[in-house]
């Protein structure tokens, strides 16, 4: 039953680690990365559909995706939905295939991706505490009802609190990697 309780924490900690790579790995530091275009979505057919499920995207130059349509009829609301989505990035077309130049990111906005990446991490940090709370207050019931000795609940909240550390620590360790990121010129 403990065992049960702590892998739960432990994989419920485990996604939101990977929760925040997905969220970093979307934000745009000054590289062009096929991740930049996950959140974006086309209507294709009356279905919105992210786009690398429409196009294959390359990234041919370090500043330069490329996004070619395995159905050439859906470039112009591929293009639209970049338009209109958060990326600040205009597309351009030569019918076959649309490019995208990353701009240079200037010093005041790798400033603000940073306090961005800060509190994405900091989110993700207080969840991991969260999912340690509930962890331990179902430890606490078990030992209540009687289901486990109070040694158990003891050694279980160590283990749940070595798990809380681990994933803060990795959580720490991307966040400290994409500062890097961002603040390279």
């Amino acid at each position: 039953m403990i065992k049960e309780i702590i892998n739960d924490a432990e994989g419920n900690m485990k996604k939101t680690v990977d929760v925040i790579k997905k969220e970093f790995a979307s934000l745009r530091a000054g590289r062009a990365v096929p991740a930049l275009l996950d959140k974006i979505s086309v209507n294709y057919y009356g279905v919105p559909t992210p786009v690398n499920q429409l196009a294959n995207i390359s990234v041919p130059e370090a500043r330069l995706l490329v996004i070619q349509p395995w159905d050439k009829g859906v470039l112009h609301e591929i293009e639209r939905a970049i338009m209109k989505s958060d990326l600040g990035i205009t597309p351009t077309s030569d019918g076959a295939v649309i490019r995208l130049t990353i701009p240079q990111l200037t010093q005041e906005r790798r400033t603000d991706l940073v306090k961005v990446v800060r509190k994405k991490a900091e989110e993700g940090r207080v969840a991991v505490r969260n999912l340690r709370r509930d962890t331990n207050e179902k430890l606490k019931v078990q030992q209540k009802d009687g289901k486990i000795s109070e040694d158990e609940l003891k050694r279980s909240q160590d283990e749940v609190q070595k798990l809380t550390d681990r994933y803060v620590k990795e959580i720490d360790g991307i966040l400290s990697t994409k500062e890097q990121e961002i603040m390279q010129v």
